[in-house]
């Protein structure tokens, strides 16, 4: 509930920061779903590929990782960050690495001047929160577990 809270948050934020970003992204041409619209700058079709990232079957969430590490080797434009970031970040892949994903982002989470700081910035939210989720989730496993084993010894 509270990641989609958030995407819905980040997709109101950036829709109207998104006016100025008109034309082609600085990166060149941007990120776009084969058959899908053409994003209006680097925010928008930033969106657009966190959406189509996290519906990706494992296969080929794989082949889109390497895909973008392999893009972000060869250039480490902000762009090519954010996107590398998000793959990183999806939850339950097998190269998931929230705490690389945090240290990718970062330089442009502390540059509030950065074109994409509010992108950065909100999927460093999403990182925190999924790490905070996944820590909820141990402790409380942790508590059934207990409360297991308390049941099975009090017979």
């Amino acid at each position: 509930m509270r990641n989609l809270t958030l995407l819905m948050i980040l997709v109101a934020a950036l829709s109207g920061g998104c006016a100025g970003l008109r034309g082609l992204p600085a990166t060149g041409e941007p990120w776009v779903k084969p058959g899908g619209p053409r994003p209006a700058g680097d925010s928008e079709s930033l969106l657009m590929y966190f959406e189509y990232v996290r519906k990706l079957p494992a296969p080929e969430l794989v082949k889109e990782h390497e895909m973008t590490r392999e893009s972000y080797v060869k250039s480490h434009s902000d762009f090519n960050r954010v996107r590398y970031a998000m793959v990183l970040a999806v939850p339950g892949s097998a190269f998931n690495d929230e705490a690389r994903a945090l240290e990718e982002i970062d330089p442009l989470v502390k540059n509030a001047d950065a074109p994409l700081h509010g992108v950065a910035y909100l999927l460093n939210l999403q990182i925190q929160d999924q790490r905070h989720d996944q820590s909820l989730q141990r402790k409380l496993d942790a508590l059934k577990s207990l409360e297991k084993s308390l049941i099975e010894r009090g017979r």
